[in-house]
């Protein structure tokens, strides 16, 4: 029988309980479109991500980073530097990198995906999109009939290259793809870097084609195909902490004020144009991989 009188028991029940620590996996989302998409409504880049990172990595006996990532792509560069930014706390760090892939994770997103160590995938999202592509229009035609001239005046021979207001020139374009198939060769020898031997014989692997999930195993693009929180109660015990690292998010009042008072108005008035092509730009992501 327990004395309840006794000091120490008392002194012992208002002590915090000090008993084995859960195993902590943190985790970043990666949501969205990555790079620049409009004023106001930035998409993943590597000022937005950089300290959700260190922050995830941060945490002393951390069994592992996971990044939920749901991405149809955008901007090669950004992607490169959140990759780099990942690999890097991950060595420093000595700390293992789990990926889950949501709806999507293609093109930059699926560079996003291959920072980690291991990447998981539901069976029905999509993977893959290994390629590069650049588009716009041609307004000549359109400007001729309403009567304007196009005057542009440049120092360098290239400077204006693929004006959409002058006729498209085979030289130009000719140059473009060089540097599409560059960007192409620099994707495909980081995808072959981190997944190595796990990569299937495909020839169709870097056309730039989209598979589900479940394809993507086979494909070697992907390690398996698990649901996140189950996975990661599977490896780690069902007392599992799973932490979400919050990432900093703007505001449109922010804005309004950060430039002061001028500037604030003058955002307000073009932020409803801006952001309707920024939408636009948006949705052509999602729609190149279907979604």
């Amino acid at each position: 029988m327990t004395d309840r009188s006794n000091p120490l028991t008392s002194l012992w029940r208002a002590l915090p309980f000090t008993g084995p620590e859960k195993p902590l996996v943190t985790v970043i989302e990666m949501t969205g479109v990555i790079g620049e998409v409009g004023a106001g409504r930035k998409g993943m880049t590597l000022k937005k991500l950089e300290k959700p990172i260190r922050d995830a990595f941060k945490p002393k006996g951390v069994k592992a980073v996971a990044l939920a990532i749901n991405s149809p792509g955008g901007s090669p560069v950004q992607s490169r530097l959140i990759f780099n930014a990942v690999r890097r706390e991950a060595k420093e760090k000595d700390v293992p990198v789990l990926a889950f892939i949501e709806d999507a994770g293609a093109s930059g997103g699926y560079i996003l995906a291959i920072a980690g160590d291991e990447i998981y995938a539901d069976e029905s999202s999509i993977v893959g999109s290994i390629g590069v592509i650049s588009g716009g229009f041609g307004f000549q035609e359109a400007i001729a009939r309403l009567g304007v001239e196009r005057r542009i005046y440049t120092a360098g021979e290239n400077k204006s290259q693929l004006d959409p207001f002058k006729p498209e020139d085979p030289e130009e374009v000719a140059r473009l793809k060089d540097l599409l198939n560059e960007i192409h060769d620099q994707f495909i020898a980081l995808v072959k870097e981190r997944r190595g031997d796990r990569l299937s014989k495909d020839e169709t692997l870097f056309s730039g084609r989209i598979w589900s999930g479940a394809s993507a195993v086979e494909k070697g693009l992907v390690d398996g195909t698990a649901q996140f929180g189950d996975f990661l109660r599977d490896r780690f015990g069902k007392d599992v902490k799973i932490k979400r690292i919050p990432l900093e998010k703007g505001s449109l009042l922010k804005m309004f004020f950060s430039g002061g008072a001028a500037d604030g108005f003058k955002a307000a008035a073009l932020i409803d144009a801006d952001e309707l092509m920024a939408a636009g730009e948006r949705r052509a992501h999602w729609a190149r991989i279907g979604l």
